[in-house]
């Protein structure tokens, strides 16, 4: 196979070809978001003459380094220009193959789809086209200010599937075949845009990797934008934030953090009464023409950090920080008898952040009559245990990055390679027909997989947890 040169609606670009697949990177979808443009709504990107190299990914969205000694993604002077996209292609040349478009997670803070754990060849090769891109987070995109749009970040997201719509059959992709995945704060956008009213007919299914229940209130979003503008020693208009270069409003973002929400982002899905009118169980249900997968890992809670010393867990402060009332805590000893204290706060950790809001989606959409699968990834890591983003590297056949290692070890376990293999032969057949090889999960029968060693398929496994949560997450 040689390189490749497909035109867009913007240009010609020029991909490389390797290993069965072209790639094409850093194309851009919108024009760079910055002077009259920050904190704005994307839009279309200027053309350009002759031939663009397309073998390199564009600028990670401004953002601080995830943890003190992780190397930073993005530094000052690498700008605003990050609205780009990425296409892994196993045949430009073809006709009508199926799309997969990735939404990175990290809280709506971090990330880039430049970061090798995203790599989409490997996916590619099984006959997708692979779409990859950038959106703005943190308070760039998702920051609350007088006379700019909310969710700008959602925005962007819809811009590149939009993008997507127009060019990817230049690549031997089918735009009336088009899966959007994605994981954590990827997959809860994912599930807010099945209702978005600007996002209609640009995708025809959703793959949705840990839902977390994150969005805020109006009020909320002015306050933390009231606060970062404090912090900064700016009003908090667009005229004083925009004249800000990025790193000065990195260097406070965090500032509106305090007590529960320290954990994660200040910045996040705005209910603005127009991109976004509920939670994500709201948006699946008015979704219900969409198929969807969506699924948890089974200790999400690991993935965010160091598991509390048992001793000084206190599981009715734990519950009522999440308003399950004072009986909760009984009532979860009595789910999970033979548990001790340091378990119960692990398992009630992994369903607030992830399980129990990806189970009232699936209810949601299923019970509306939509075409719903649910799964539990119950596969432990040597690290981390069946930790918050393990599932990743198992869907894009990645054993070898730093992201995989934290999850797998180095070299991965013997079983990786099979499961992996499993696990994208489902996405890809979800994504090219509809149906992922396993019993589809309905209010009735409620079947979910059991991504394990050797999968499986069983009952809802969490029915003593969902019982717990269901005064606050009604069905």
């Amino acid at each position: 196979m040689i390189d490749a040169v497909v035109r867009t609606g913007t240009g010609l670009v020029r991909g490389a070809a390797g290993d069965g697949v072209v790639s094409f990177k850093g194309i851009p979808f919108a024009a760079a978001p910055q002077g009259p443009l920050r904190f704005r709504a994307p839009v279309p990107p200027a053309g350009w003459d002759g031939v663009r190299d397309a073998v390199a990914f564009g600028a990670a969205p401004p953002q601080s380094p995830p943890a003190p000694g992780v190397p930073a993604i993005w530094r000052p002077g690498d700008g605003l220009d990050c609205l780009t996209v990425n296409v892994w292609s196993p045949d430009p040349g073809a006709a009508g193959l199926p799309v997969m478009v990735w939404i990175h997670g990290g809280a709506w803070k971090i990330g880039s789809s430049g970061m090798p754990q995203f790599d989409g060849a490997t996916l590619a090769r099984s006959g997708v086209v692979v779409v990859t891109f950038n959106y703005r987070v943190g308070f760039e995109g998702f920051g609350r200010l007088p006379g700019a749009p909310d969710n700008r970040g959602l925005r962007d997201q819809i811009a590149a599937l939009e993008w997507v719509q127009g060019n990817v059959s230049a690549f031997g992709g089918d735009p009336g075949n088009v899966t959007v995945f994605g994981q954590s704060a990827g997959a809860a956008s994912a599930v807010l845009l099945l209702a978005a009213p600007g996002a209609g007919g640009l995708f025809r299914r959703v793959i949705a990797q840990s839902v977390p229940a994150g969005y805020q209130s109006p009020a909320e979003a002015d306050r933390a934008t009231a606060a970062l503008a404090g912090a900064a020693g700016v009003a908090a208009t667009w005229e004083e934030l925009s004249a800000l270069p990025p790193e000065a409003i990195l260097a406070v973002q965090d500032a509106p953090l305090t007590g529960p929400r320290a954990g994660g982002g200040a910045f996040g899905p705005v209910i603005d009464g127009d991109l976004v009118t509920g939670p994500p169980w709201e948006a699946a249900r008015a979704g219900r023409d969409t198929d969807l997968i969506c699924g948890f890992t089974h200790e999400e809670y690991r993935g965010f950090g160091p598991v509390a010393d048992p001793a000084t867990v206190d599981l009715a402060a734990v519950a009522e920080a999440f308003g399950l009332g004072p009986e909760a805590a009984g009532a979860y000893r009595a789910a999970y008898p033979g548990s001790a204290d340091g378990e119960i706060f692990v398992t009630m950790m992994s369903d607030a952040l992830g399980r129990m809001p990806t189970t009232r989606v699936a209810e949601a959409h299923a019970g509306a009559g939509g075409r719903t699968w649910l799964y539990d990834f119950a596969w432990r890591g040597p690290a981390l245990g069946a930790a918050h983003g393990i599932d990743v590297p198992f869907v894009f056949g990645d054993g070898d990055s730093r992201f995989a290692a934290r999850f797998l070890g180095s070299p991965p376990p013997a079983g990786f390679a099979a499961l992996s293999g499993e696990i994208r032969t489902a996405w890809t057949s979800f994504a090219a027909t509809g149906d992922p090889g396993w019993p589809r999960f309905d209010p009735g029968h409620r079947r979910t997989r059991i991504w394990d060693t050797v999968p499986s398929d069983a009952v809802y496994p969490l029915e003593g947890s969902r019982r717990v949560w269901e005064r606050v997450m009604p069905r």
